[in-house]
């Protein structure tokens, strides 16, 4: 579980639960251990923070838990350290300075998922893109991108790439617009090697590739929007249920959901689609047939 964010989140997750269940804010938190209530924020939303074990054992003090919990937080800060330790973890840092700020995240949640589910209404999801669709991406999105700068994004989507076909465990299950294959992202050449690339990694046995067709009608995508949905492996020590996360993207930000009802209005659109899709097969014969007119 290389880089997994799923023990800091967990670990959030009871810290939370647990600060609420005192009646203490997260300013009494902060000051009970001489952090800032934004530190405290931080961790109760499995991100990042400077916070010592002491400290977390002095936070379970003040919230006076019990055995049991205090047993458990221990036990995922345990499993926090150990990902850390690991040599893999987090290798696409190396890229912050050529993505956006909320990528880190989003990274994070794709290495340590199981399973994403994802929906995309007018481009190709990043898992799937040729090298010079990306780059047509690259270049339309900030045209004065240096061109060593250009070569890292690149060189970052191909190693998210990798994990298709070296990681057995992982599933990728994309429900795709019709439309997203008939814009004509980079021109006809791009576009009948993207096409060709798409029936190719179809045929991995951990990928799903479908499409909408434009005679499928009104769908619930339209309405919601493109959108990925994360599904996590339980955690490694405690066997604990993840909850799943939904990532909606914008032009010029980001959203992470996890209510419950967000997520299974997400699932349900999920269900939706399928309904309207293509098969695998016949979204299979339709991409080649794409890629046969734009080699005309």
């Amino acid at each position: 579980m290389a880089g997994s964010t799923l023990p800091r989140r967990a670990l959030g997750r009871l810290l939370r639960e647990l600060r609420n269940s005192a009646g203490k804010s997260q300013l009494a938190a902060g000051l009970a251990i001489e952090v800032s209530k934004q530190t405290i924020g931080r961790v109760e939303d499995g991100r990042p923070a400077r916070i010592s074990t002491a400290q977390f054992r002095d936070l379970l003090d003040f919230y006076e838990a019990d055995e049991a919990a205090r047993t458990e937080l221990l036990g995922l800060l345990k499993e926090v350290k150990a990902s850390k330790g690991d040599p893999t973890s987090g290798w696409w840092r190396a890229y912050a300075d050529v993505v956006n700020p909320h990528f880190d995240h989003f990274m994070s949640l794709e290495q340590a998922c199981r399973r994403m589910t994802s929906f995309h209404l007018t481009l190709l999801p990043g898992l799937l893109q040729t090298p010079a669709y990306r780059r047509w991406l690259v270049e339309t999105v900030d045209p004065a991108m240096s061109a060593v700068d250009v070569e890292r994004r690149l060189e970052l989507a191909a190693r998210r790439q990798r994990r298709l076909r070296e990681d057995p465990d992982f599933s990728l299950e994309v429900l795709l617009s019709e439309s997203a294959l008939r814009h004509q992202v980079g021109g006809p050449n791009v576009m009948g090697e993207q096409s060709r690339h798409l029936a190719e990694i179809g045929n991995l046995p951990n990928v799903s590739l479908r499409v909408i067709p434009f005679d499928a009608g009104g769908h619930l995508g339209l309405v919601v929007q493109s959108f990925t949905l994360f599904d996590f492996p339980p955690l490694q020590a405690s066997r604990m249920n993840e909850p799943p996360v939904v990532f909606v993207e914008g032009f010029t930000g980001a959203l992470f959901l996890e209510d419950d009802n967000v997520i299974e209005r997400h699932r349900t659109t999920v269900a939706n689609l399928r309904q309207v899709a293509l098969s695998e097969n016949d979204t299979r014969v339709l991409v080649q047939e794409i890629a046969e007119e734009y080699a005309a």
